[in-house]
């Protein structure tokens, strides 16, 4: 009888213990967590059912692992606010699969991504035709984001990409609009923004840009 009020005591400490611990780390979607974030998840998963199943191992077995683990994740983090190179190194970046109407076939085998992934996930958008689509952008987390073609007709607006993140020039960006690091510092200037490092994000859609300094 005993084992069985420590059995219900310990799963009630881990209960909260593991929320408190998901609520430390930060609100993500579950359909958008990264690697990182799934093994971090299983592996406090695991570490809380031996405990329960274990209850003559002393508790402090199952929290000290969790503590390093919850650590290197908000350390992880910490850097990941700071560097977008570090971020991408664990979190990946996106990828466009389809630009401009054009399927990518590099990209997509870069990604290991076939056919079938591409047109199923056109297909829970309501999307059954290729052609219908002017841009398609996997995600980092698997999600397929989509412009379609009416859409982007109907407003008379293609998809805006980042030029700046994190006071980071995005050339590939750029060069998907057919334009240049050079031509961005200008037009930049002209507006007042002579530090690009200070510029968190920036976009350019039908000749107006948008720009969000970083807070001091």
């Amino acid at each position: 009888m005993e084992e069985y009020f420590i059995i219900i005591i310990r799963t009630l400490f881990l209960y909260f213990l593991i929320i408190f611990i998901f609520r430390i780390m930060g609100k993500r979607e579950i359909g958008e967590l990264s690697i990182l974030d799934l093994v971090v998840f299983i592996m406090i998963a695991e570490m809380a059912v031996m405990a329960i199943e274990q209850p003559k191992d002393p508790i402090i077995h199952t929290m000290l692992p969790m503590g390093v683990i919850v650590m290197i994740q908000m350390v992880f983090a910490w850097f990941s606010l700071r560097s977008k190179s570090f971020r991408e190194l664990l979190d990946g970046k996106p990828s466009v699969i389809i630009h401009n109407g054009k399927i990518d076939d590099k990209v997509m085998k870069k990604q290991r991504y076939n056919y079938d992934d591409l047109l199923l996930q056109l297909r829970e958008k309501d999307i059954f035709n290729v052609a219908d689509v002017e841009f398609a952008i996997l995600e980092p987390s698997g999600k397929l984001s989509v412009l379609k073609k009416d859409d982007s007709e109907e407003s008379g607006q293609s998809l805006t990409l980042p030029l700046i993140l994190d006071g980071q020039v995005q050339t590939t960006h750029l060069d998907m609009i057919g334009k240049t690091a050079f031509w961005l510092r200008k037009e930049l200037r002209e507006r007042g923004f002579k530090n690009i490092h200070e510029i968190s994000f920036c976009s350019f859609q039908n000749g107006q840009f948008y720009i969000d300094e970083k807070n001091r």
